[in-house]
């Protein structure tokens, strides 16, 4: 987990947030993290991370099993082509039953898959790379919504 955060944070413009007990962020966030693309470096407003490491089950989340101690699951919001690459399925169209518990491998968001998120529960030899690879895709992709909502081109 650090070694994909330290990762992340080494990413042009990435902003990482860890949120701990005594901030701004609610409890149940606290030793997650959740990935932008701020190169000012201040949290975007109306706008979602494209990236996050859960350390835990939400109350609406628990498919995955990430109460025990160890288990961890990254999160990345992937464009349609990749979604379906990955998972054989279209994101709005998943209809395939899945161990979301499963480690080390690519598997729709068990919540959020829909909306074009794929998760991997404490990825390993088989993902680690390609979840670095799809964080960066991620990245690049924020930069570039970022850049036509700051820098709109000619009207």
């Amino acid at each position: 987990m650090e070694q994909i955060i330290a990762t992340v944070r080494g990413f042009d413009g990435a902003l990482v947030l860890v949120p701990e007990p005594g901030g701004d962020f609610p409890e149940v966030a606290w030793g997650d993290a959740f990935f932008y693309y701020a190169p000012d470096g201040r949290t975007p407003e109306n706008v979602q991370p494209y990236g996050t490491i859960v350390t835990k089950d939400y109350p609406d989340d628990a498919a995955s099993d990430l109460d025990p101690p160890g288990r961890w699951r990254v999160n990345v919001h992937v464009d349609r082509a990749t979604f379906r690459d990955l998972t054989g399925e279209e994101p709005r169209g998943i209809s395939r039953p899945r161990d979301h518990a499963a480690v080390d491998i690519v598997l729709p968001h068990p919540v959020y898959g829909p909306l074009g998120w794929v998760s991997v529960v404490n990825p390993g030899e088989r993902t680690t790379g390609l979840v670095v690879q799809l964080l960066r895709h991620a990245h690049e992709a924020a930069r570039a919504r970022f850049a036509r909502r700051h820098h709109p081109g000619p009207a």
